[in-house]
């Protein structure tokens, strides 16, 4: 699967692709990220790529001719599925969405920055908006890695346990059951019995339980979606 953001600050986000998961994916070859400078495709001599708003107001605005010129550069190489643009009223990013993503080819993410982007590019580039949560960053870059690192993990052979996925929070609208490790015993905390017993069966069964029960405690909407 093949990544193209489009960002003001490549620098912001290069480093986060080259640790951990997103790392052995791409050393997989079973994800490539690749970032695309959107001051390089500034139309002045001063490299910016940003005006003043029409109709007066603080802030600055995207212009659509950059975006617009490193958008079709990109779409001579290949087609994409999804145009994505990072927004604060964009579909809120859920697990469903991002398994959805994991099995496209092509996907390119415009990281909004400033008051936001000039409305015609979200008009006639872009196919998603997607938002990380009701507030406001400075720049989309974060929601893009955060985009990113949710697809990339479910891209088959990305986790060495290819089970893992499956039982994350939020697969099948369910929050995901406590986890516990070595030593049994901690400061007199004893690890649930039926952990130990060698039951599968009883054991999936009691994580399904603890799933239900702290998916009806801490986020009973994900229930009443059902």
């Amino acid at each position: 699967m093949r990544f193209d953001i489009i960002t003001l600050f490549p620098n912001m986000l290069s480093s986060f692709f080259q640790e951990s998961i997103l790392k052995r994916a791409q050393n997989k070859q079973l994800a490539e990220i690749h970032l695309h400078d959107l001051h390089d495709y500034s139309q002045n001599n001063y490299g910016s790529v940003d005006d003043y708003a029409y109709g007066g107001g603080a802030g600055m605005v995207i212009g659509i001719e950059p975006v617009a010129l490193c958008i079709d550069d990109l779409k001579k190489e290949r087609s994409y599925d999804e145009i994505i643009y990072t927004a604060p009223d964009g579909e809120l990013l859920s697990q469903q969405r991002s398994n959805c993503l994991s099995m496209l080819n092509n996907v390119m993410i415009l990281c909004g920055h400033y008051k936001g982007i000039d409305e015609r590019i979200r008009e006639h580039f872009i196919t998603l908006e997607i938002s990380i949560g009701d507030y406001v960053l400075t720049g989309g870059e974060l929601a893009a890695a955060v985009i990113v690192d949710s697809v990339t993990r479910l891209i088959p052979g990305v986790l060495n346990d290819e089970t893992s996925a499956l039982s994350d929070s939020f697969q099948n609208n369910l929050i995901s059951p406590p986890a516990y490790t070595r030593p049994m015993e901690f400061r007199g905390w004893k690890v649930p019995d039926i952990l130990l017993s060698g039951n599968h069966e009883k054991i999936e069964q009691w994580r399904y339980e603890q799933s239900v029960q702290r998916t009806r405690q801490r986020r009973p909407n994900l229930l009443n979606d059902n």
